[in-house]
């Protein structure tokens, strides 16, 4: 068994990233495979997301020194945590000194690996070395987005590193798609925006949608990923939608 490793990225902060990232990981695990969520984001909202000790050794240890993993168990079956403090904002300046800089976390994650069947890396709101490290040693990206003029702005720097990246550090990194987050039906705005996505990136366009709902919101205040808060909510199964799709995607790409 070796893991597909998916990175959650967007430079732009505030799209929903954090929350993708907890509520997919959560779901994949849910439904029987073993998962590890990396948190890469020195906020750390990832790890107390999933009920992870920030305190607990971490990204950083495990990235700038190696040896023991920091891997936690978390109160979700099937879920494990690699998780993050503002230490690891030191990893940025750090890294910058160390050979094969952008490869440490692809050679830190091949120790572990074989043990899951999917890797979920949050990275942090920038395009600085903890993002190009998960590019490096991801199979798949995935970007949230919002529908908002800014992100849709944003969105051609994003496509570009994925390019850069791909005719040089990581030739098999493959767009998994976008996905809409925050979406409001009312907002005339957002429709806009979401039809240009869908005119310009077609089928790389999820065709599940997160909406903004309060229920998505309250979630992180209780340490709980959506399902487990309310899985009725309209905030849950929009996300269990969301992550079908995106097994799919990645088991059949065919049918994306």
């Amino acid at each position: 068994m070796t893991a597909k490793i998916i990175m959650l990225g967007n430079q732009k902060g505030g799209v929903g990233k954090t929350t993708t990232a907890v509520n997919i990981a959560t779901i994949i695990a849910a439904s029987g495979y073993k998962v590890l969520l990396v948190d890469l984001d020195p906020q750390g909202n990832s790890s107390s997301g999933v009920g992870g000790s920030k305190k607990h050794s971490g990204a950083y240890e495990w990235l700038m020194v190696g040896g023991h993993s920091p891997i936690q168990n978390t109160y979700i079956f099937n879920l494990h945590l690699i998780s993050a403090s503002m230490d690891l904002a030191a990893a940025e300046i750090e890294l910058l000194n160390v050979p094969n800089r952008e490869y440490i976390l692809k050679q830190r994650l091949s120790e572990v690996k074989g043990a899951y069947d999917y890797i979920i890396i949050d990275c942090p709101p920038s395009l600085g070395l903890l993002t190009v490290n998960a590019l490096s040693a991801s199979n798949n990206i995935l970007i949230p987005m919002q529908c908002e003029y800014y992100a849709l702005e944003g969105i051609s720097h994003i496509i570009q590193t994925i390019q850069r990246v791909q005719n040089g550090l990581n030739p098999g990194l493959k767009l998994l798609g976008i996905l809409l987050t925050m979406y409001d039906r009312r907002s005339s705005l957002n429709q806009q925006v979401a039809n240009d996505l869908r005119f310009h990136f077609q089928k790389s366009v999820f065709s599940a949608v997160i909406p903004r709902n309060i229920k998505i919101a309250e979630a992180p205040s209780h340490g709980k990923p959506i399902i487990l808060y309310d899985v009725k909510s309209i905030g849950a199964i929009s996300y269990m939608d969301a992550t079908k799709e995106l097994l799919q995607r990645i088991n059949f790409p065919q049918a994306a």
